[in-house]
């Protein structure tokens, strides 16, 4: 008896081989997100569980329960909806809403009283949570920054100055990573800081008021100044793309820009008097 060899298009017995085409994901032009939803989601740096992120209509970052609650079940100042991609904060009317993970993350504890269904899904997170942390596959950080140790080359976080505000980000100058997606699907891997684009200035500027903030004493910090670069420049900087991803309305996002609006009051760890040891490139000024 001979053997009946497998083609390229049917199985081992002769039954057609049915291909599933990728479909490329693209963005609408009239989406007020230009993230698309496969960079949407992510871990939890408490617990380990999956976060849905969004952008809320202050264009800040929010991480979302990645399930649908019932809306009776959920306390009135947590209920979250989403429209057109982005998260607003309050119900939509309807039956389910969003919830943010910070309300059941195990690794911190919530605000608001949870009910009886709540609480048992904070346990399941909390159970899976363990279970990572038992295999080796999670280990739980701390999201508290602590300022660099005295003589450090340059601020962890630095804040930078674009647009007419100020920004916290997330990590060193030289790490923040370009947002966009590439031809091959994946998040860019160039920097934004360029060595062939216009750099940026570090001066000693008054910590603040900025944009009706309180007041606070006259302390000077050291800041990233792009202010005196052409808009498209400072632009390419806060939507956080490299010098090929800077055109607008160009490639998609597969992450969120990690800028943080900057508040001298919330951010104190981050205020540094004295202005850092820079790499070649980078200016200095008073």
């Amino acid at each position: 008896m001979c053997p009946n060899p497998a083609t390229g298009d049917c199985h081992w017995d002769g039954s057609p081989r049915h291909r599933r085409h990728p479909r490329p994901l693209r963005v609408a032009a009239t989406s007020p997100s230009r993230l698309l939803r496969a960079g949407q989601s992510g871990r939890c740096r408490r617990c380990g569980n999956r976060i849905d992120i969004y952008q809320r209509t202050d264009q800040r970052p929010i991480a979302l329960h990645p399930a649908e609650v019932a809306t009776e079940q959920v306390p009135d100042s947590c209920r979250w909806h989403l429209a057109g991609g982005i998260a607003h904060p309050h119900g939509d009317g309807s039956a389910w809403c969003r919830i943010p993970h910070i309300v059941l993350c195990p690794g911190s504890t919530p605000t608001p009283r949870l009910g009886r269904r709540l609480e048992e899904v904070r346990r399941q997170l909390a159970l899976h949570t363990r279970r990572l942390i038992d295999t080796g596959t999670f280990t739980p950080t701390t999201l508290a920054d602590s300022p660099p140790a005295t003589g450090a080359p340059a601020p962890a976080r630095p804040v930078v100055q674009m647009l007419l505000s100020r920004y916290l980000a997330d990590s060193p100058l030289e790490n923040i990573r370009c947002v966009a997606q590439t031809r091959h699907r994946l998040r860019c891997t160039c920097p934004v800081l360029d060595s062939t684009s216009p750099a940026g200035t570090w001066k000693l500027l008054p910590a603040g008021p900025q944009r009706g903030q309180l007041a606070l004493p006259d302390t000077l910090m050291a800041v990233y100044d792009l202010s005196h670069l052409p808009y498209p420049e400072q632009a390419r900087w806060r939507t956080q793309h490299c010098p090929a991803h800077a055109a607008p309305r160009g490639a998609a996002d597969l992450a969120l820009a990690g800028w943080q609006v900057f508040d001298p009051l919330l951010h104190t760890a981050h205020i540094y008097t004295r202005l850092p040891h820079h790499p070649a490139g980078h200016s200095r000024g008073r």
